[in-house]
């Protein structure tokens, strides 16, 4: 029996062989690389178009504004100090001062006027007849002489919460006495309101304060005719 011949080339597997192993193909399996590739490509080209929108369309900070003008506007046809290169503070010149006020001394507080009692930080303060008297000097400027020199008025006040009454009068210690000194603290003792003699809070019945007024001589300025005229 005449032996049998091998083929020469092994015979192609059969196709259950090819599908088990995963080589086989079929119709639909070249088509699922490509449509991944499809949306991989789609959701790319979303992020990169998204991106820049949002960046654009994101809410910013407040929109910077214009500085404000630094100086008030001024009417049509006036011009500011600014305009004019004239500092404000400067061009008018400063009322010349007058009268310089001492410390506020407390002379005295007892129980009535005949005793002595006590003085200066022992005496309770009364904020009410301190402040009027120190406003009255200043208000009443011109009741004041007119010197060519430096002078003084002591402004003494007495004030009986016993008796409800207040008086100023020259104190000893001013360089000024006589009727221009009583002058003056006339002036002042007017300009005191009325007290409120219940509401006022104080220790003793009797007080004396007092306030040194220095006065300087008012500036000397040239009027019409060149005579010398007081501000």
């Amino acid at each position: 029996m005449p032996p049998s011949h091998r083929p020469p080339f092994p015979s192609a597997p059969s196709e259950p062989s090819l599908r088990r192993l995963g080589v086989g193909s079929s119709r639909g399996g070249g088509e699922r690389p490509l449509r991944a590739q499809l949306v991989v490509a789609l959701v790319v080209g979303f992020i990169l178009l998204a991106v820049p929108l949002f960046l654009w369309r994101r809410p910013g900070g407040p929109a910077p504004t214009s500085p404000e003008p630094t100086t008030a506007p001024t009417e049509a046809g006036t011009p500011s100090a600014g305009d004019s290169g004239v500092d404000a503070a400067t061009a008018a010149p400063a009322k010349p001062e007058r009268v310089r006020l001492g410390p506020l001394q407390r002379v005295r507080c007892s129980v009535s006027s005949r005793v002595r009692g006590q003085q200066g930080t022992l005496c309770d303060a009364l904020p009410f007849f301190e402040k009027a008297l120190a406003e009255a000097i200043i208000k009443n400027v011109d009741c004041a002489p007119h010197p060519d020199r430096e002078g003084t008025i002591s402004y003494a006040l007495q004030i009986d919460f016993k008796r409800r009454w207040f008086n100023v009068f020259p104190g000893a210690s001013g360089s000024w006495k006589g009727p221009l000194a009583r002058r003056a603290v006339d002036c002042a003792e007017r300009s005191i309101p009325k007290p409120e003699w219940e509401a006022i809070t104080h220790q003793y019945n009797y007080y004396m304060i007092a306030i040194l007024a220095t006065f300087v001589p008012a500036r000397k300025v040239p009027g019409p005719g060149n005579a010398p005229t007081f501000e």
